[in-house]
């Protein structure tokens, strides 16, 4: 039973960087306001980010800081600063983040939060840190398999950690609970769209679809996977339809005579329900967004984990499905030759697209946005 509360409760959410940390955020904030739309929230962002953009379209306010992460190169550009490989580039880093807690502590003052969630991105960590320092009350939602260094410092302090995954009990303390990520309402019942689905983005419907989405910015590894296999492409009985992302598409755009009628491809897709809902099988990088969406549809799924992530968390998040016999994983370094081939391959075996189908959804975690916002009131009348 979904729970309300009849006062009016504020919330100041803190994410950005990513979609990965941008729509769970959206989807507690969207419910928070469904349980009373006079519930106020504010976001926190990171100026000149993907979320200062996002999150007015999803009639929110939000407020950018002065912040970024750490520049990572190689040894050689770093020096030790107290223990960490410190980047040259990173001299800022200090002043941003002060600044970035002053500037939190006096948006907490003004507003005056219920409490105030972090859901990761660069201003997570000054939110809560000046959460804690005013006594508000403050909640951490884990996305990923294997948590980051920051929300593993400050999961300690807060009042209240979800995870996503199980067996995290060892990074944080004992108010940790296991709801899953909060994923998008209307990914939860795309069995009756694949019709509409199809004629919508222009599909065959005699043929299989393959579904490549390589996050909202784009995957170089899996675009090559595809130009490099074009004759491959061509001549089998399949077709794709093909997220891009923004940063590749005018490159892909400009040799479109070469990429033959059975693939449709776009720069962005924001109808996600339908283009899961046309999907046989999917390929996907493994961040913890995709990952949850993936298994709340309950289609097979191929994934390519990453390696240019903070401590390689799409692997640990991948290794963590095919565990359960929920996926089947392609390393970065081997997608170029073998992606396409390989999910051709699946395509064509029944008995595994029946087992992987099977088992990524005892993975399931839909009513994970109502049991976070359940909770959270439950801290707030508390």
């Amino acid at each position: 039973m979904t729970k309300s509360f009849k006062g009016k409760i504020k919330v100041i959410i803190s994410c950005g960087g990513t979609g990965g940390h941008i729509y769970p955020a959206i989807a507690v904030a969207n419910e928070i306001k469904k349980r009373n739309k006079m519930n106020e929230i504010l976001f926190i962002g990171s100026n000149e980010r993907m979320e200062m953009k996002i999150i007015p379209n999803h009639n929110f306010k939000i407020i950018g800081l002065w912040i970024s992460g750490i520049k990572r190169s190689s040894l050689w550009k770093n020096i030790i600063f107290f223990g960490i490989p410190f980047v040259l580039k990173n001299f800022l880093l200090p002043i941003k983040l002060v600044y970035s807690i002053i500037r939190s502590l006096f948006i907490i003052n003004s507003f005056k939060p219920d409490i105030v969630i972090g859901f990761g991105g660069y201003t997570t960590g000054p939110s809560l840190i000046a959460s804690i320092l005013t006594g508000t009350s403050s909640a951490i939602q884990e996305q990923n398999s294997y948590p980051g260094i920051t929300n593993r410092i400050l999961g300690k302090k807060v009042n209240l950690v979800f995870v996503a995954f199980e067996n995290l009990e060892r990074f944080f303390s004992k108010k940790l609970f296991c709801f899953g990520n909060p994923v998008r309402s209307n990914l939860l019942n795309i069995g009756k769209l694949k019709s509409d689905a199809i004629k919508f983005f222009g599909l065959n419907k005699n043929k299989k679809t393959l579904l490549l989405i390589g996050g909202s910015l784009g995957s170089k590894t899996i675009n090559d996977s595809v130009m490099n296999n074009l004759p491959i492409i061509k001549n089998s009985p399949f077709q794709i339809l093909w997220q891009t992302g923004k940063n590749y598409y005018d490159q892909i755009l400009s040799k479109k005579d070469l990429i033959p009628s059975n693939i449709i491809f776009l720069p962005f897709i924001r109808e996600m329900n339908y283009a899961y809902a046309s999907s046989d099988i999917i390929i996907s990088r493994a961040g913890a967004l995709a990952i949850s969406e993936l298994c709340v549809i309950g289609k097979p799924v191929v994934l390519v984990p990453s390696p240019n992530v903070v401590e390689d968390h799409q692997t640990k998040n991948a290794v963590y499905l095919k565990s359960a016999g929920a996926c089947e994983i392609i390393k970065d370094q081997n997608a170029r030759k073998d992606l396409i081939k390989k999910s051709f391959q699946l395509l064509n075996d029944k008995n595994k697209i029946k087992k992987l189908k099977k088992n990524i959804l005892l993975l399931s975690k839909p009513d994970a946005t109502k049991k976070i916002v359940d909770k959270l009131l439950d801290k707030i009348k508390r």
